[in-house]
């Protein structure tokens, strides 16, 4: 039994960054939605981007799913 740890290392560095990117990503939309703002125009793009972030983490999680199931 031979081990290829050039794949295991890939794989590794794979999870690891695709997993702190989507935390990261979802961690900016819960500020997003946390951090008040005093403007009516900011509120608005801030309310916006929080939710861009927790559909693009919605969407690697679907991603992520059919890659399993395919």
């Amino acid at each position: 039994m031979s081990i290829d740890w050039h794949a295991l290392g890939t794989v590794l560095a794979v999870t690891l960054l695709s997993t702190v990117g989507l935390v990261g990503v979802f961690t900016l939309g819960i500020v997003g939605l946390s951090r008040p703002s005093s403007a009516q125009g900011t509120a608005l793009l801030t309310r916006t981007g929080a939710y861009l972030c927790f559909a693009a983490c919605a969407a690697a999680v679907a991603y992520g799913i059919h890659l399993i199931a395919s």
